[in-house]
């Protein structure tokens, strides 16, 4: 069976491929992964010496992000944690790029904690997702993160910053960084791109505060990939889906025995997948699509074809992708459930206490 190219890099970048025609290539891609480590080392230096300089915002900000491309479960973390501190009563707000939205480039107010104000195909997938599912959450979209900041003070008055996938958002100050490493493969196989999964070079993991190792099994014992510096374990599970034309909470045991489709636009669909396997559900053929991807005609008609042909009766995909089918047509949408995630940190006082530190 022919692998596709995306499918293949990621494997190899990841270490999970170690034939020697696989090692070649990593020997060959390994000069411009120095040439791109080098770049972001004098980078990371320009800022630490004050050439670059950084922008400092007038609240607490909090950076949230990965060494790695690639999916770490970010999205949910960054929930995770503005639930923690919205329920002390603190007004959070995300500063996210937008990427993947018509309105990337521009400094605009997703949601003032109370209405969602973008669609995601405005704002993009992840600062939407955010915006709805998080009650209290003001959300602001900007690539320029500290002009984005300057409009939240503007308008929403916030206490605390959360700067999504900010961690090599170098030109804003933040208070603490949170580094998310991926529990299967915290750092890939090494290497930075393209060689490799890194987006710099494993030592700038130094500049976090404290980690949070996602995606581990459960009983995991974490004791930290950074000397010195808290981790925390997380662990992601499948709780339950939602009819995506409306109605409640579908347990995951409703869907068993019946064949299903399942499909999905994310960084590492295969984890998608394979969770639907575990939970014992009856996964006929799956589509994986690019992260951020959108739903055109052609990759709907896509989807029902593969329905057809492989007999599936419904089709499942995850809550970053169900809030872009928002305009699919009726009987696409009767036959298609969005799966809710569900994350737990150990010692979630321990973490509160942390981030309060950093609080007034």
């Amino acid at each position: 069976m022919k692998v596709p190219f995306v499918t293949y890099w990621r494997e190899l970048a990841s270490g999970a491929r170690s034939a020697t025609i696989d090692h070649l290539v990593i020997l060959l891609l390994a000069p411009f992964g120095l040439v791109y480590s080098s770049i972001q080392l004098l980078r990371a230096g320009l800022y630490r010496i004050g050439i670059l300089k950084i922008r400092r915002l007038p609240r607490p900000v909090v950076s949230i992000g990965n060494i790695t491309v690639g999916g770490t479960g970010k999205t949910p973390i960054t929930a995770f944690i503005a639930r923690l501190l919205i329920q002390q009563g603190y007004r959070v707000a995300v500063l996210s790029r937008g990427y993947g939205g018509s309105l990337e480039g521009q400094s605009v107010v997703v949601s003032d904690g109370v209405t969602v104000m973008l669609g995601p195909h405005e704002c993009g997938d992840e600062p939407y997702l955010l915006a709805s599912t998080v009650s209290g959450l003001m959300v602001v979209i900007g690539t320029d993160r500290y002009a984005a900041g300057q409009l939240a003070m503007q308008q929403l008055a916030p206490d605390i910053f959360l700067l999504d996938d900010g961690f090599q958002h170098l030109r804003l100050w933040r208070d603490m960084n949170i580094l998310l490493l991926d529990c299967s493969r915290p750092l890939g196989n090494g290497w930075a791109l393209p060689a490799g999964l890194l987006r710099e070079p494993a030592t700038a993991a130094r500049r976090a505060d404290l980690t949070i190792i996602t995606r581990c099994p459960e009983g995991t014992c974490i004791n930290g990939d950074i000397p010195g510096k808290p981790a925390f374990a997380a662990s992601h599970h499948l709780v339950d889906v939602m009819p995506l034309r409306g109605g409640g909470a579908v347990p995951l045991s409703g869907l068993l025995g019946r064949r299903l489709l399942a499909f999905a636009g994310i960084a590492q669909p295969e984890s998608f997948f394979s969770g639907l396997r575990e939970c014992g559900l009856t996964v006929v053929q799956t589509l994986p699509f690019p992260d951020h991807a959108g739903y055109d005609h052609v990759r709907l008609d896509e989807i029902t074809a593969a329905m057809q042909s492989s007999g599936a009766e419904y089709a499942i995909t995850t809550e970053k992708d169900g809030v872009k089918l928002q305009r699919v047509a009726p009987e696409i949408a009767a036959v298609t459930y969005v799966a809710r995630l569900d994350i737990e940190i150990e010692r979630p006082a321990d973490l509160l206490a942390l981030l309060c530190n950093f609080l007034p």
